[in-house]
């Protein structure tokens, strides 16, 4: 039985005069893998911004399943560059950082209180339960699956090259076990190695998958639909 975790209605976008996006009714379910096809304009990129969040509509509704959480591909190449790769990564799971840095700055008090102790019990208990332990192990399998060194794990984003940042976003978007990863153009950048291995990652996902790709090579071999924005599924 196929269990609908997102759901869109009359879905548009303008901006000033412009329509974006036109008019889209889409219905994903739960563990599909789903590619995002159209000519250059057409507001494939606008729907995933509205999806994540990032963009309001003009018409229409987003529907996603409370129980999802959602992971994006971020595109700003540099909105990390303070950051180690490590942290970039673990920001794929917004609340297990919080969490990490909220302990790291209760530890580091030197009027550490009991209050403060009971709420740094609390904080261990749920980093545990998400696997926080387990945390840089996942982020260096992750980046040395993309082709890149556990060597750079302490590395600041602004030190990497271009093609290694697209990487390090990728393994962000993976981590922590989302349950729907929205992906614009993951293979931008990428050379043939890695887009083997995010091929590979992407087949094994056990959640939803919706992505933008202009490479039907790509996402043939593992896409369980296509569907051409603004025109009709397949």
């Amino acid at each position: 039985m196929n269990t609908p975790v997102l759901e869109v209605t009359n879905l548009s976008k303008n901006f000033g005069g412009l329509r974006a996006l036109n008019e889209v009714d889409l219905t994903i379910n739960r563990q599909e893998i789903v590619a995002l096809i159209g000519p250059n304009g057409a507001g494939k990129t606008t729907f995933l911004r509205i999806l994540s969040g990032d963009l309001e509509p003009t018409t229409g509704e987003v529907v996603i399943s409370k129980d999802q959480r959602m992971s994006v591909l971020k595109q700003d190449h540099f909105q990390y560059d303070q950051y180690t790769v490590l942290d970039t990564v673990i920001m794929g799971n917004q609340r297990l950082y919080d969490i990490m840095k909220e302990k790291d700055a209760l530890y580091a008090k030197e009027d550490f209180t009991d209050a403060d102790g009971v709420k740094a019990s609390e904080l261990e208990a749920e980093f545990a339960d998400m696997d926080g332990w387990e945390a840089e192990s996942d982020v260096s399998r992750l980046i040395q699956g993309l082709g890149l060194s556990e060597d750079i794990l302490y590395s600041e984003m602004s030190t990497l090259t271009a093609k290694e940042k697209v990487k390090v976003l990728l393994a962000q978007a993976l981590f922590g076990k989302p349950d729907i990863i929205l992906l614009d153009e993951p293979t931008n950048h990428l050379d043939r190695a890695a887009k083997e291995a995010l091929a590979r990652a992407l087949d094994r996902f056990p959640g939803t998958v919706l992505l933008v790709s202009h490479e039907a090579d790509f996402y043939r071999a593992w896409a369980q639909r296509v569907v051409e924005i603004g025109g009709k599924g397949r």
